[in-house]
């Protein structure tokens, strides 16, 4: 199965983000991909006074990735978007992914939010403009079952050990992990969570600047089940490829029985 993950940089835009991300989407079917996966907030990352008027899973956001899907013949999963929320004052951070013929397969809401207050570097309160999911979501991709999760999720050990033990074989994680954390933390996380799981890990990330004042670290990337990272983006937009081999990950779960293992 060849995995494509798609790195750019959303700014205020949004119709140039979608071109960028489409532009993404035919180079991943030109390589041959199965699956490719966008980062978090695809269609845009800047200024509030920006953002587009969030909107259903059934909206121009989905119907732009559906077709996308459909003229590729790929699965297209869609990083994340701003879905109608709860109430007026909160979205819902949504990640939608799409079957080969267009049809919305899976809907993931991002259930970890990014409430974090560091002086003098960064000071984000996600939970304000945003709500929290409560759901687990696991979608079959050809051979394989792919736990879903977004961004700050991935500092989040219990939720992937969830996706692992109900089954999933491969964990997508689309982001905009900040520069300041990423450059120490975004690999290291992305092995753990693929050697404590013995899972295929596949990293989609922003990167470069984003108003206001906000820089992701990119590196998006592909880890194997043993923790090697198998495909590493360069810091440049781009598609970066992956072949997952599913053997592979029967021989390591059978040689370290961990996921077997486990007593609780």
């Amino acid at each position: 199965m060849r995995v494509a993950v798609c790195q750019l940089n959303a700014r205020d835009d949004r119709a140039a983000n979608l071109r960028v991300a489409r532009e993404l989407l035919d180079r991943a079917a030109a390589g041959g991909a199965d699956l490719a996966v966008l980062p978090e907030y695809t269609d845009h990352l800047g200024r509030a006074s920006t953002a587009p008027k969030p909107e259903g899973i059934d909206g121009e956001f989905a119907t732009f990735f559906a077709d996308a899907a459909r003229d590729l013949g790929i699965w297209v999963h869609a990083g994340s978007f701003h879905e109608t929320g709860p109430d007026a004052d909160h979205t819902y951070n949504t990640s939608l992914v799409f079957d080969r013929s267009g049809t919305l397969a899976a809907t993931y809401r991002k259930i970890h939010l990014y409430d974090v207050e560091i002086p003098g570097r960064v000071s984000y309160q996600e939970s304000a403009t945003v709500a929290p999911g409560s759901t687990l979501e696991i979608v079959a991709v050809e051979q394989a079952l792919v736990g879903l999760s977004i961004c700050y999720d991935l500092r989040f050990p219990e939720l992937y050990r969830r996706l692992a033990v109900d089954g999933a074989t491969v964990l997508v994680v689309p982001a905009a992990f900040m520069l300041h954390t990423g450059r120490d933390h975004w690999e290291p996380l992305l092995r753990a969570r693929a050697i404590e799981n013995q899972c295929y890990v596949l990293a989609a990330g922003q990167i470069g600047n984003h108003d206001p004042d906000r820089t992701c670290f990119g590196r998006s990337m592909v880890v194997d089940p043993w923790g090697t990272v198998v495909a590493q983006a360069p810091d440049v937009v781009g598609v970066t490829f992956a072949d997952l081999d599913f053997d592979r990950l029967a021989e390591i779960r059978a040689t370290v029985p961990s996921l077997a293992n486990r007593r609780l």
